[in-house]
């Protein structure tokens, strides 16, 4: 799976990293992955496209689809959590907003999501300082 995470429990936030060809395979597969993880509910979550090469187009309904499992994993301990996309070309810019609204007309959703085009940008709106292992 092209995406790679950590779990920073001190900052409590997960740092996740997508590499090379980016599909939606590995975005389902990460959600599942880490967010059925007892130990990171209530945490912020900030994911980093920027070593992205590719997207295989997806179709719309799989973006969606993937904001509808998402949003249903949230459950009652995120409220005034965040998630926040660092996605500095266009295509992850895109998705990443195509992701954000429709995670946002998702009922239950409990998750701000923010699209950035730097890093700084994205810790800036989790209000999270950053760490000597962050990128950049």
């Amino acid at each position: 799976m092209p995406i790679e995470y950590r779990i920073d429990h001190e900052r409590r936030i997960v740092l996740a990293k997508g590499r090379g060809v980016f599909t939606d395979q590995d975005a389902f597969g990460y959600q599942r992955e880490v967010w059925t993880r007892p130990d990171v509910a209530g945490y912020h979550e900030l994911i980093d496209m920027s070593e992205i090469t590719s997207i295989p187009l997806p179709a719309a309904g799989r973006v969606r689809d993937l904001a509808h499992l998402s949003a249903g994993m949230d459950g009652p301990a995120t409220p005034g959590t965040k998630f926040a996309i660092y996605a500095p070309t266009d295509e992850t810019y895109g998705l990443g907003r195509m992701y954000q609204t429709y995670r946002e007309l998702q009922d239950g959703s409990s998750k701000e999501v923010g699209v950035f085009r730097t890093f700084d940008e994205a810790l800036a709106f989790l209000g999270v300082k950053r760490s000597n292992s962050d990128p950049g």
